[in-house]
Order: C-alpha cells, then structure tokens, then sequence
C-alpha cells in the first residue's frame, strides 16, 4: 500500500530539511511545506526568515508551500486551522524536524491525534553533532541567519554551516543544533534543490535577544 502524502512542518532551516530529505528517501510522498508565520505575516515564527525568502526557497525544492500566521498565544489554533485544510485536501501525515525536545513532541502527537494526522519525526532520539555531520556530508548548504545574542557574536550571521563551522561552534559551547535557539539557519542549496537559492543580505535585526540577518531573494 502506497504511503499516505504528508506535509512538512518548513522553517527552512537545516533540521525540517533534513527530515524532509529522510521522509523522502524513505518514500513518503511530501505534498507541501507549511510555514507558521508571525502575526503581520511577513517572516517565520521560528527562524525570522522572510515570507518571500521562503516561497523562492519552496519553488527550489519543487514542493508548494502553505503559511499560517499568529501570535504565540494564537499559535496551536492557527497551525489547526491550516492543517485542517491539509487534511481536507487529503495529506494525512505531518513530518516534523525534532529532536529530542520532550515537549515538543508531546504537543505534535497531542494536536496531530487531534487532527487525525500521523506524526513523522524521522530524527527523532539521533546524537545531535551527528545529524549536523549528515546533513553537510549529503551536499546540503545553509547559512546562519540568527544568532543568541548572549552566546554569539554578529561575526557569525552569514557564516556557512560546513564542519569547520560546526567545531567553532562546540568551542564556543554552543549546542551542534543550536536545540536551545542558539542559532539558526537558512538552507540555499542541496540534493533536494534544483537550483540554489539566490538571495541578499539586507541589514541585520534585533529581535528577541536575537540578532537577525535580513535576506531577501534575488529575482
């Protein structure tokens, strides 16, 4: 029997693109990305990337792209309401990039049961400084677009994820993931793309104890 067709929960960063590329390669049809939004709609909740960063990152990788957006007090009903109409269109399964944030999953398996959706989390309890490995060593090219003021300095906004970047990163003691918002990325680039991602920086932002490097597309 045919796998169900899901959807990808997308920030566009390095883990929901790996999970994509393993949902895939295990042969479960990905019918759409879908991006939870902040409330005016014009970057991601999660990572600050750029509504139209995303959708040409979306026509790359071949695959449509859904937005939500919300504040986080109206998130959980936001992402029902959108994945309702996921449902509706008939993709039955939702593949998420987590980790091993107990939480985390704890609320996708309570709204995905809610919504009879089958949740997918194809990296889920893997050794984080392995999954960097992977996802570098299978092509995949990303940039890191947000950094914890706290813990990291403006000099690593632009900076690519290769292993070089990821051994300063344990020296500096930061997470490999960046699992507690240490960092964020932008994936350009990869086996799954059929072109790279053309895009510009456009200043840097603080937002939320984050320093933010602001990209556009380049058409």
């Amino acid at each position: 029997m045919a796998e169900a067709a899901a959807f990808a929960s997308w920030s566009g960063g390095k883990d929901s693109c790996l999970a994509l590329h393993r949902a895939l390669a295990g042969g479960r049809p990905v019918s759409a990305l879908f991006c939870m939004l902040h409330e005016e709609g014009k970057f991601s909740r999660s990572h600050g990337v750029s509504r139209e960063l995303l959708a040409a990152q979306a026509e790359a990788l071949g695959i449509p792209i859904r937005f939500g957006s919300a504040t986080w007090e109206g998130y959980e009903e936001a992402f029902k309401e959108e994945v309702r109409r996921l449902r509706a269109q008939g993709i039955a399964a939702g593949v998420f990039g987590d980790i091993d944030l107990a939480e985390h999953r704890a609320w996708i398996e309570r709204v995905c049961g809610e919504l009879g959706i089958e949740p997918l989390l194809p990296l889920w309890g893997e050794e984080r400084r392995k999954l960097v490995t992977e996802f570098v060593n299978l092509g995949y090219r990303a940039m890191i677009i947000s950094v914890r003021m706290e813990q990291l300095s403006s000099e690593w906004l632009g900076r690519e994820l290769d292993l070089s970047a990821l051994r300063d990163l344990e020296a500096a003691g930061v997470d490999p993931c960046g699992e507690g918002g240490e960092y964020h990325t932008f994936v350009f680039s990869g086996p799954l793309f059929a072109h790279p991602v053309d895009l510009q920086a456009d200043g840097v932002a603080e937002r939320d104890g984050h320093l933010q490097l602001e990209l556009m597309p380049l058409y």
